[in-house]
């Protein structure tokens, strides 16, 4: 007779005459080791039952659910709904959801940048999925880092998977106005440096910025890997996946499905690094190009590519801004436009899109349902926007763009470019005339060199002047913060200047604005990097079109200034002796700080990408 909690009353588990199918579904997988399989199991049954769970439960494919939610992170306010939402999804279609926690990252509260902890929060999220019985995963996570964190140790662990993004916040108002973060944040921020507004009005605005929980609700870091992961085909294309805002319902019933499609995945076992090809990622790109997509999204590709064994060293920046060169900008969104992600989704969103770049995507690629991306987007229904919807300027067609092509720009020529690469969004130039652009060089030594110099009423510096930002790279300042957007200096904003062309090794928020190149590599901590020895005055050349990033000095002149900045950084304190005294540092900032790859490489630790440690 059964037992009344639905339990049988003897289990085949502990039958010691039968060897155990370790490679079954649910909880025989992945044992801990004691040395006896069969009491291993009957450890793990024994401790999971304590949660109250029936031996029906346990018989089940296992979906486990990667819980990121933190009172620190705001981006991720809605996951315990979501959570519900997905065990929904699973239990009806008869599998058992387990949630587990990682590392959860948000931009503004992680010190010194949440860049320094992505590869950390991958780990975190590889080694669980490796260590853990799950059948697949759902990777739920927004903010900036934690989606490409999470892919990044998805395709490491290769078991099956889906991401299940938080979803972008809904716009604000002041003073009729609609803004939302975080380009309204820059933007205002940058008239208060400037004098045009006043402390009662950033006071204000900072309470309606962001009014809701979600991810940034403009073309930043977190919506553009939403986008890409939908174009890589980790999310349903029959879902507003991407673009559904996070206080909506319509995220909760994507969640309830995204369930549903994680327990098709525990049967078939598709696979990420099965799933994904050089073709999904092309596609990406593709997607990254029309929506103006965010530079950061550059780093993060670089290092989910790296991961994937088949795919690694087919995919370069070249690649990239050869994409760049034939797609067109379609979708008006801050920073490169005017307008909203609650726009973009009520225009049709990535379905509608995906409609308008058919003939530039590779339609073989494969999607998360097994299908290739040409049969979902054959069969999956679409309505266009009626002629003279207000929403129809939101994605311009193919033929009409918002920017001709190469929204995001590689450069490669100059020496300040031809031995690793730069980066630049040509598309959120507040000031097209410098994008050729020739000038003397203001150099900041760091962050606090330039914070404590930037605003000096003694600062040498003109509108013509190229600004430009040291030892702000992935070793010079761990982590490469998101100071690549230089303040323009307070004399010049008060007069008016609302763009400069700025130069770093750092990065910049996908969120942000202006004539800014960025991710420029060897970065200047780098004994042998051109940048870390470009001097005041210095003149800097720019061509955009050129793909050029030039310093005039001559190579006799900049082989001296190495060899000299060499003596230099084997004194204490030098400038860049981070690069000297990385090798005694103590814990995951020491770690960091040695294993870190270059930006064109992905800024990933170099033991964890698919060629592993040279």
């Amino acid at each position: 007779m059964e037992p009344p909690d639905g339990s049988s009353a003897v289990s085949p588990d502990y039958d010691l005459s039968k060897p155990l199918n370790l490679g079954g579904i649910g909880l025989r997988q992945k044992l801990a080791s004691y040395g006896d399989p069969h009491f291993s199991l009957f450890m793990r049954k024994l401790f999971i039952k304590a949660l109250g769970y029936s031996e029906d439960a346990l018989s089940r494919p296992i979906v486990g659910i990667v819980n990121t939610c933190s009172s620190f992170n705001s981006c991720h306010a809605n996951i315990p709904q979501l959570i519900d939402a997905v065990k929904r999804g699973v239990q009806l279609s008869g599998g058992l959801a387990i949630d587990f926690p990682t590392i959860s990252l948000h931009e503004s509260f992680a010190s010194p940048t949440s860049m320094y902890l992505r590869n950390l929060m991958s780990m975190d999220t590889e080694e669980m999925i490796q260590a853990q019985p799950v059948d697949s995963v759902v990777l739920i996570g927004g903010c900036d880092k934690t989606t490409p964190a999470q892919l990044m140790g998805g395709i490491s662990a290769n078991k099956p998977i889906i991401h299940l993004v938080t979803g972008p916040m809904m716009p604000g108002s002041f003073q009729g106005v609609r803004i939302g973060a975080c380009t309204d944040c820059r933007n205002n921020w940058a008239k208060f440096r400037a004098g045009t507004i006043d402390i009662e009005d950033i006071s204000a605005l900072n309470q309606e910025l962001a009014p809701t929980a979600g991810t940034c609700g403009v073309m930043g870091t977190a919506s553009t890997m939403s986008c890409i992961l939908l174009a890589l085909g980790l999310m349903p294309l029959s879902l507003p996946s991407a673009t559904a805002p996070a206080v909506s319902s319509s995220r909760l019933r994507i969640a309830e499905a995204t369930g549903t499609h994680a327990v098709a995945l525990a049967k078939s076992q598709l696979r990420p690094q099965t799933l994904l090809s050089r073709e999904s990622f092309l596609n990406a790109i593709t997607v990254l190009q029309a929506i103006g997509g965010s530079t950061n999204a550059i780093v993060h590709l670089m290092a989910i590519v790296n991961r994937h064994p088949q795919v690694a060293g087919s995919i370069t920046l070249q690649t990239i801004d050869e994409i760049g060169r034939r797609t067109p900008l379609l979708v008006d969104l801050k920073p490169s436009g005017d307008n909203y992600m609650t726009d973009f989704h009520n225009a049709g969103g990535m379905l509608a899109l995906l409609h308008e770049l058919k003939p530039l995507l590779h339609l073989q690629a494969v999607t998360i349902t097994g299908r290739t991306l040409g049969d979902e987007l054959s069969s999956i229904p679409f309505r266009p926007l009626p002629l003279g919807s207000p929403l129809k300027s939101i994605i311009h067609p193919l033929n009409q763009p918002l920017y001709p092509s190469s929204s995001l720009i590689i450069l490669s020529k100059g020496n300040l470019a031809s031995a690793g690469g730069a980066v630049i969004k040509a598309s959120a130039s507040k000031d097209r005339n410098l994008l050729s652009h020739t000038g003397p060089a203001v150099v900041f030594s760091g962050p606090k060199d330039l914070a404590e110099r930037i605003d000096s009423p003694d600062l040498n510096v003109t509108p013509s002047s190229v600004l430009v930002l040291q030892n702000i790279g992935p070793v010079g300042n761990p982590g490469m913060p998101e100071a690549g957007l230089i303040p323009i200096p307070r004399k010049l904003a008060a007069k008016g200047a609302t763009d400069m062309l700025r130069i770093s090794d750092g990065r910049m928020s996908g969120t942000a604005g202006g004539t800014i190149i960025l991710h420029v590599s060897p970065e200047s901590a780098d004994p042998n990097s051109v940048l870390g020895i470009v001097k005041d005055g210095d003149v800097i050349r720019f061509d955009a079109e050129g793909r050029y990033l030039h310093v005039d000095v001559g190579e006799e002149e900049i082989r001296d200034r190495i060899e000299k900045r060499k003596r230099e950084m084997r004194e204490e304190g030098a400038r860049g002796a981070a690069w000297v005294t990385r090798e005694k540092q103590r814990g995951y900032k020491g770690l960091y700080m040695r294993e870190v790859n270059q930006a064109e490489q992905g800024a990933d630790f170099g033991f964890l990408t698919a060629a592993g440690p040279s």
